[in-house]
């Protein structure tokens, strides 16, 4: 892997750990998206973090909120209230990926959320995401799961 290839990984990781910090800023308090986008811009990470990536993936999961909150719920075991702000924010995001950015592996889109919950989830937090998340892979991304077509 050349240093640009792992460059571009690193800093997708830090603008989707931005990402679901601004989330769950959002879910805890509200969506101010300015608010949150002039803060976050504070963060010292955010110089390590793909600007890009991480606004248009912010605002679409804002924009898309309803959406994406009504199919997150298709795939819950439990009540959508239980879930911590925490595993909801890394499920919103990477449900945005799967949906919208398809130029994104699923397994991709699913190995980083799991790491983003391991350092930021609850100990076995990445277990549940990872089941939430292979289920909307599934639905998103058939295409991808060749035995199922």
């Amino acid at each position: 892997m050349g240093s640009d290839t792992k460059k571009k990984i690193n800093n997708r990781r830090k603008s989707r750990e931005l990402i679901m910090k601004s989330i769950y800023r959002g879910l805890v308090n509200q969506f101010d998206v300015l608010q949150i986008k002039k803060d976050i811009q504070e963060d010292p990470d955010f110089i390590r973090a793909d600007e890009d990536f991480y606004n248009k993936t912010f605002v679409g999961v804002v924009d898309n909120f309803d959406l994406l909150r009504e199919e997150i719920c298709t795939y819950l075991d439990r009540d959508y209230k239980e879930l911590s702000p925490i595993e909801l924010s890394i499920i919103f995001s990477a449900l945005y990926e799967l949906k919208f950015h398809i130029e994104v592996p699923y397994k991709v889109v699913i190995n980083e959320a799991i790491e983003v919950a391991k350092s930021f989830g609850g100990s076995d937090g990445f277990k549940f995401i990872n089941g939430v998340l292979n289920k909307a892979a599934k639905q998103n991304r058939i295409h991808e799961f060749p035995q199922l077509t």
